[in-house]
Formats: C-alpha cells, sequence, structure tokens
C-alpha cells in the first residue's frame, strides 16, 4: 500500500504519518442518506467483512469505549461488556458522538479521536491482511495493516459480535 497524495489529510492520517505506518486513503462518494459500511464497502470496491465500522457504547461504570465490528456484523453488547469488564454496555445517543469522540456518524474513528477512550476490535479483523475504517471524515476510507491498526489505536482483540449475524 502506498500514500494517497491526492486525498487531503486528516488527523487519522496524519497520526499514522507520525507513528511512520503505511497506508491508503479512498474516497467515495457519501450518501447521507446511507451512511452503513456495507453501502461504503460496495463504492471501495471491499467485501462488507472487511470494512470495519467504528461504534461508540458505554459501560454501566458511564465509561465511554470503542468498539470496531465488520460493516456486515451486529455488535453484541453483551460480549463487549465483558470484553471491557464491565456487567454491561450500551451504544450512546447519536446526539452524544460527536461531542465524545469529535467525529461525525459516518466518520468515527478511534485514531486521533477526542480522548483516548478503551477500544475493542472484533477478532475477525486479523483475518485480512488489509482493513478499511473511517479516516475519520465521511467520504474517505483509511486502508491499513490489522497489526498496524492494532498499534496504533491500543485496541484490545475480542469476539465482539451477535451469533449468526449477516457475515
Amino acid at each position: 500500500m502506498k500514500k494517497n497524495a491526492k486525498t487531503s489529510k486528516t488527523n487519522a492520517a496524519r497520526l499514522l504519518d507520525t507513528l511512520g505506518m503505511v497506508y491508503e486513503l479512498r474516497e467515495y462518494e457519501v450518501d447521507l442518506d446511507d451512511l452503513t459500511a456495507i453501502s461504503v464497502a460496495r463504492k471501495i470496491g471491499l467485501p462488507a467483512e472487511q470494512v470495519f465500522k467504528t461504534l461508540v457504547a458505554q459501560t454501566a461504570e458511564a465509561e465511554p469505549i470503542f468498539a470496531v465490528i465488520p460493516g456486515d456484523a451486529e455488535l453484541d453488547l453483551k460480549k463487549l461488556a465483558a470484553a471491557a469488564g464491565s456487567r454491561r454496555a450500551e451504544l450512546v445517543p447519536l446526539k452524544e458522538v460527536e461531542p465524545l469522540t469529535g467525529y461525525l456518524r459516518g466518520g468515527v474513528t478511534v485514531l486521533a479521536a477526542r480522548k483516548a477512550f478503551a477500544a475493542f476490535a472484533d477478532e475477525t479483523l486479523e483475518l485480512f491482511d488489509t482493513i478499511s475504517i473511517s479516516a475519520g471524515v465521511r467520504g474517505t476510507q483509511l486502508l491499513i495493516g490489522p497489526a498496524d491498526y492494532l498499534r496504533a489505536t491500543g485496541a484490545v482483540i475480542a469476539d465482539l459480535t451477535k451469533a449468526g449475524a449477516a457475515r
């Protein structure tokens, strides 16, 4: 992978630059009526299970956490809570996502978020040579190797998705 000089840098990309990591930025047309990871995957030419979406949740102790799961999967909040060492977890209301992370829905990423919350990534992330995550803005995805992503984010690998969810 090489860096795409045509795409403007996001804070997430600048963070990866400071860490000396190799990545690619890939732009796509934004449809505000369909911000799903499945739609993004189709637009950037990757299978949905290789395009990871970042969700913001909070534990029973009201600690915000990130959950990074495949675009075609559904988050299992009980598994996320267990991974975080909490008795429960719930998604934060959409209106709280931007104040917590600095990112809009459709552009949320663990990289260079407003605050460094604990992050948990689904175990399927390690099945790929390259994964796609939001670059921090709608319309740009960041393609990176899973090991580099885990190093850059400090995310903990865990089983986070519902059994039988589309894969």
